[in-house]
């Protein structure tokens, strides 16, 4: 089955898209790369949601054309990724959207929200759609997040355990498999989203990102603020748990600078960088993990890698590439894996990741321009996965982004 996914991170640079083929050989899923590239938001587009994001309020009017817009875009993207990259052969697409607001209180997951009408891609593509793929575990009690533990679970299943996770998104989450454990999955706290905060505070804006972390390199790491910063009481709180810009955003900066005086912008992204590397460290250190499998945005950061590496070590911090998938692409090819399995009546999360009392099968179904058929549900999920080489697989570039 060829499965196009779509998302959009926390730092909203653009959408995701990436195209997948998936079969089952007995208990393992095959996963066969098709292509993976991101196109961007249109600008007036990206300024609308940065400008939305907690914690604006805004209204219900401003909501439905975000809501709208994101959709809009979002089935560009999917009807020229279903020509390009799927050849016209592909029969799901699965749509993350954007995530606008991720409600935990004290704690407490109490519900989720993303934006990006699905209706609007089934009409641009003719296929069926399933998005809104983290309510559903909410609603069983979980957090909805980290889902990335039900892909890494799979993928790691034959490394040698313990082994660990790592996406290095807006939000750092960790995925760790212990020997005859079920997964343990949390996010650890912020990543990229303090980080681009912290860029556009410096640059007055005309900055989105410390690009391959030049200006974080320049900087001097000052503890008084990194105190401040590792006394967020959200460090302390045991899994299942989630966070998001909700916490992590420009305020949060704001408060934490404001008990420490003003600091020369390279070394508040000094600071930053080695917040999140402390943080990772910790939380994957007592797992006592053989490797750390690292991907997403951050990956790219040299100082945060490098930090990572000496804080971790001995235990090597290597990159998903060598499993065959692309770090940039592994959190679409998630979605795709988990759209795959809904349309086959399987569960999208992993309780033990989550916190769910029970493994819902993920999402809604928009129609497409046919009835839906939906095949038999499959007797069993898969436990392992193996990922299959495409040598014909055509990987795009943001120069190949649609003209907004």
């Amino acid at each position: 089955m060829i499965v196009i996914a779509l998302s959009s991170g926390t730092s909203a640079d653009g959408i995701d898209v990436a195209v997948a083929d998936f079969s089952r050989d007995g208990d393992a899923m095959l996963l066969r790369p098709l292509g993976h590239t991101v196109y961007p938001y249109s600008p007036r587009l990206r300024e609308a949601i940065i400008a939305a994001a907690p914690p604006a309020l805004i209204t219900a009017e401003q909501v439905c054309r975000l809501d709208t817009a994101i959709g809009q875009e979002f089935a560009d993207v999917a009807r020229k990724a279903a020509v390009e990259l799927a050849d016209g052969k592909a029969e799901l697409v699965v749509s993350h959207g954007q995530t606008f607001f991720h409600w935990i209180d004290h704690g407490v997951p109490r519900g989720t929200l993303q934006l990006g009408q699905p209706a609007w891609i089934a009409e641009a593509t003719g296929l069926p759609v399933v998005s809104d793929v983290r309510a559903n575990d909410v609603a069983a009690g979980g957090h909805g997040a980290p889902l990335a533990g039900l892909f890494d679970a799979l993928l790691l299943a034959d490394r040698p355990l313990p082994a660990a996770a790592l996406n290095l998104g807006g939000i750092a989450n960790v995925t760790v498999l212990l020997p005859g454990a079920p997964a343990l999955a949390f996010d650890t706290g912020p990543a990229n989203a303090l980080l681009d905060a912290a860029i556009r505070r410096i640059t007055g804006g005309r900055q989105d990102v410390d690009t391959d972390g030049k200006l974080a390199a320049r900087g001097i790491v000052d503890e008084s603020l990194l105190t401040v910063l590792l006394d967020e009481p959200y460090y302390r709180l045991d899994p299942p748990k989630s966070t998001g810009k909700e916490l992590f955003a420009a305020g949060y900066l704001d408060r934490a600078l404001a008990k420490v005086g003003e600091l020369a912008g390279e070394d508040i992204l000094a600071t930053l960088t080695e917040l999140t590397a402390v943080t990772v460290a910790a939380a994957v250190r007592p797992y006592r993990v053989s490797e750390l499998i690292a991907s997403g945005g951050g990956t790219h950061h040299p100082v945060l890698m490098r930090r990572l590496a000496e804080l971790l070590a001995p235990t090597p911090v290597r990159p998903v590439e060598g499993l065959g998938i692309d770090g940039d692409a592994k959190e679409a090819y998630l979605f795709a894996l988990i759209g795959y399995l809904t349309w086959h009546g399987l569960p999208g999360s992993l309780p033990s990741c989550t916190g769910a009392s029970r493994p819902p099968i993920a999402g809604r179904i928009t129609p497409g321009a046919s009835p839906l058929r939906m095949p038999e549900p499959a007797a069993t999920a898969p436990t392992r996965m193996r990922v299959t080489a495409h040598p014909t697989a055509r990987v795009g570039s943001p120069s190949d982004a649609l003209r907004n």
